[in-house]
């Protein structure tokens, strides 16, 4: 049985399920651009950049309002989402390993915001996810700044983790939940982590974002 938090993540995914708004343009030459909203969405990894994953939501970004700030900044007076512009979520299974994966991502309306909002939001929050016994591990070199837990998600010892990644204007977060031992390790989370931040690098740069997993 899983804890409260990795089903609060999914909740957050379903709430914005049905509300993606409409494509628009922007072009980037390699500096930290706000992202719009169709970028914030295909940030988010697809089917295809999942092999071996089923979809559980569709990458889906909406324009953050005061109940999205709820959700993606829940800690008092919603601290963190400040200058945020979009929110955008999606959600994955892997039935081999019964194993879930939630991606999370606000863009904010230039790098300082993102910068000051980072430790607000892993300091306070996200950090926490992965349970008070979890420990810190290395996501190596991606984003510009990062940081991940492995704990518990459950009440069985079931795994749990979070990763938090700033890319330019973004903020990236990775939630990872199995409801058997060793349905996801380091390794795993690692490099989940890693497709959505060079997906959120292609974004800020311009391209349309392709990075995908391995095989």
């Amino acid at each position: 049985m899983r804890n409260y938090r990795w089903c609060a993540a999914i909740a957050a995914v379903l709430l914005l399920a049905g509300c993606g708004g409409g494509a628009e343009s922007d072009s980037g030459d390699g500096k930290a651009v706000a992202l719009t909203k169709e970028q914030v969405r295909k940030t988010l990894p697809d089917g295809e950049a999942m092999t071996g994953w089923k979809k559980s939501a569709r990458p889906t970004a909406v324009e953050m309002d005061k109940l999205y700030r709820s959700q993606a900044c829940p800690i008092k007076g919603n601290a963190g989402c400040e200058n945020s512009r979009f929110y955008g979520a999606s959600t994955f299974r892997h039935d081999g390993n019964a194993a879930t994966v939630t991606f999370l991502i606000v863009a904010y309306d230039s790098e300082q915001a993102a910068r000051e909002a980072y430790d607000v939001l892993w300091d306070g929050y996200y950090g926490e996810r992965a349970g008070q016994r979890a420990k810190t591990f290395s996501l190596g070199p991606i984003g510009d700044e990062r940081d991940a837990r492995f704990g518990s998600s459950g009440f069985r010892g079931e795994p749990g983790a979070v990763t938090q990644t700033r890319v330019g204007t973004a903020l990236l977060w990775i939630e990872a939940a199995s409801a058997d031992k060793g349905g996801i390790d380091e390794d795993g989370v690692r490099d989940l982590a890693t497709v959505l931040a060079e997906r959120a690098r292609q974004a800020q740069n311009g391209d349309t974002p392709s990075a995908a997993l391995d095989g």
